[in-house]
């Protein structure tokens, strides 16, 4: 018959299940078709060991899978996919000032961020609704609107695949840099399992980034709390980026490019409206959203793949392009930028 599929093998274990052929569609937020020779859902970080020493896992390629709202599949991924499913955030420790917290990988992170907001602790005010899970949140050192995760790790749990066991690591540890991280730079090597903040509950509020004052100022406060300005940085996003429900996208598809002190100068002058930031270690921070449309990408469409019209750094998939459409497409969108400009550009979700 044309087009049969067998049905596959599924192994159900304590707490986990293996399934055989399985497909990716609905765990990749980009809506792309693609197949995993076996998909491993975890469900209690426990039978991680027991799974990992099955043969064909052992030594085999791994990908973790959060909530793939971060990841461009561009065909079929050979070895096993894993997802965590584990549940849980509590408090670890805490005295009139600060408050140590653990939440497990599976946890939703913008439900992570409200869970705090609702118990008055700040910091992470600015990083709400950003699409994923907790435990793909430190790979990434997630950020926005001037704030970046790592400044609140207090511990990353993970299990060490060289190791064959569960460690700690401690921030430092973690090599957090821009969108970058150990997890990140090693990623055969850790399954991150559980993730510790330390948060203060009158941490200082963050505004002074991509108009959070004027949006607090269109909602009429005067006198901004963390959970107004968590409000304010949800109306930004939701009028700027579109929604993976309606759309199929990752994102921001592009990291803002660092440039140096000297290629920062030149293209200011050739062009005054260049929006730009000092960068951490010198040189500066360019909008990689600004490059893109004055290249003349926003809004571009090639078939089903296609850049947003709202947003410049977006890649979408308008229906039926595969993986290896969308790729095309942005390097086609980096050729172009890299032609105008001389500015490299790199793609911020996993290409895999």
């Amino acid at each position: 018959m044309s087009g049969f599929r067998p049905a596959p093998a599924r192994l159900q274990g304590n707490g986990y299940s293996i399934l055989e052929d399985a497909s990716l569609a609905g765990r990749n937020t980009l809506r792309v078709e693609a197949r995993a020779e076996l998909l491993v859902d975890v469900r209690d970080a426990a039978a991680l060991a027991e799974v990992l020493a099955f043969p064909l896992l052992r030594a085999a390629p791994l990908l973790v899978l959060g909530e793939g709202s971060n990841l461009l599949l561009t065909g079929d991924v050979a070895g096993a996919v894993l997802t965590l499913s584990t549940r849980g955030i509590r408090v670890l420790a805490e005295d009139a000032d600060a408050v140590i917290l653990r939440a497990e990988a599976g946890e939703s992170w913008n439900d992570l961020v409200h869970w705090c907001l609702g118990r008055g602790l700040g910091g992470l005010e600015n990083l709400v609704l950003i699409p994923g899970t907790v435990g793909a949140a430190p790979i990434q050192n997630i950020g926005a609107y001037g704030v970046e995760l790592g400044e609140f790790v207090h511990r990353v749990h993970a299990w060490d695949r060289q190791g064959g066991g569960s460690v700690q690591l401690s921030a430092a540890d973690c090599a957090f840099a821009y969108r970058d991280s150990r997890f990140k730079q090693q990623p055969q090597r850790y399954i991150v399992t559980a993730l510790e903040l330390r948060l203060v509950r009158n941490a200082p509020l963050r505004l002074d980034y991509a108009g959070i004052r004027q949006e607090l100022a269109a909602m009429q406060v005067e006198t901004p709390g963390a959970a107004l300005v968590a409000e304010a940085v949800s109306r930004l996003r939701r009028r700027k980026l579109p929604d993976p429900a309606v759309i199929g996208n990752a994102g921001s598809f592009f990291k803002n490019p660092l440039v140096d002190a000297d290629q920062a100068a030149a293209l200011k002058a050739a062009y005054p409206d260049l929006p730009l930031w000092p960068a951490a270690g010198g040189g500066s921070k360019l909008s990689a959203a600004w490059l893109i449309e004055r290249s003349g990408y926003k809004g571009f469409r090639a078939g089903d793949a296609g850049i947003a019209e709202q947003h410049a750094l977006v890649l979408v998939n308008h229906g039926r392009a595969s993986g290896a459409q969308l790729w095309a497409l942005a390097q086609t969108v980096r050729a172009g930028v890299a032609e105008r400009f001389g500015v490299q550009l790199e793609a911020e979700p996993r290409v895999v």
